[in-house]
């Protein structure tokens, strides 16, 4: 943030002496060094929207509950199909991933802003400590901020990937003794109030890619053809249809945050 509030100043400043020394060469190395600041300024703008979004629901929403849940998914793509698993709580099919989980220092900094657990979810041996919280949105920002730091929470997604991939003997733990990944960004949904949670919700989720090995490719294709009933291949198109598509005597539901690693 104070990136942005220099550059905004600086590209303010330059502007001012331009127009007040039009035609001099004052004005038109202020020109130049407007021109010059304004593309980096654009870029850290755009990259510290969400966090300058949360700035703003706080104080827009700062004395309304908030429910928050920080998420990581799996992009799993071969041959334009995507790996999609049948979760465990509902029953549609969904990126292989799960909510993050907070080491005993990142519980503490939750309890110092107030957070409550999620009573959405029952909590179990399965959910504790998970990033499924309440807040008053007066803390937003400040839960932001310490998600963003990834100090004292889960910053791995190893340990969904192997419950979900390799536990349940989806896939071969012979060929996956570890995994490659690729982070892809970060998509933060627009705060809204959710009547499934009875209150305003904000939606975090982290993506990360698989970079499979040769032998690991071989390992996925050969699940091509396996049962569908815990997971399946699906296309881009099946996937934005949740499941449905014209024609087809069947119907996968999948759900709708599974267009989000498309």
């Amino acid at each position: 943030m104070l990136r942005i509030i220099t550059y905004l100043t600086s590209c303010t400043a330059l502007l001012a002496l331009a127009f007040s020394f039009p035609n001099t060469t004052v004005g038109d190395i202020s020109i130049g060094g407007f021109l010059a600041l304004i593309a980096p300024a654009a870029v850290t703008i755009i990259g510290e929207m969400a966090t300058i979004r949360m700035r703003w629901y706080s104080i827009r929403h700062r004395n309304k509950p908030v429910r928050i849940s920080a998420a990581y998914l799996f992009r799993i793509k071969l041959d334009g199909k995507y790996l999609l698993v049948k979760g465990a709580r509902f029953p549609h099919y969904q990126p292989a991933g799960g909510v993050f989980k907070v080491s005993p220092k990142g519980q503490s900094f939750l309890a110092s802003i107030g957070a409550q657990d999620d009573d959405l979810i029952p909590i179990d041996q399965t959910s504790a400590a998970d990033i499924r919280i309440r807040i008053k949105g007066a803390s937003i920002s400040k839960f932001y901020n310490w998600f963003e730091s990834r100090s004292g929470r889960e910053d791995a997604p190893w340990r969904e990937f192997h419950e979900e991939l390799i536990s349940t003997a989806i896939l071969p733990s012979g060929s996956f003794p570890y995994i490659f990944h690729e982070y892809q960004g970060r998509v933060v949904d627009s705060i809204r109030f959710s009547q499934y949670a009875n209150s305003h919700e904000i939606i975090i989720a982290d993506i990360y890619e698989l970079l499979p090995t040769s032998e690991q490719e071989d390992a996925l294709r050969s699940t091509f053809s396996s049962q569908r009933d815990r997971f399946g291949w699906f296309s881009e198109e099946e996937i934005r249809r949740r499941g449905t598509l014209p024609g087809a005597p069947n119907v996968m539901p999948i759900a709708e945050h599974s267009q989000k690693i498309i």
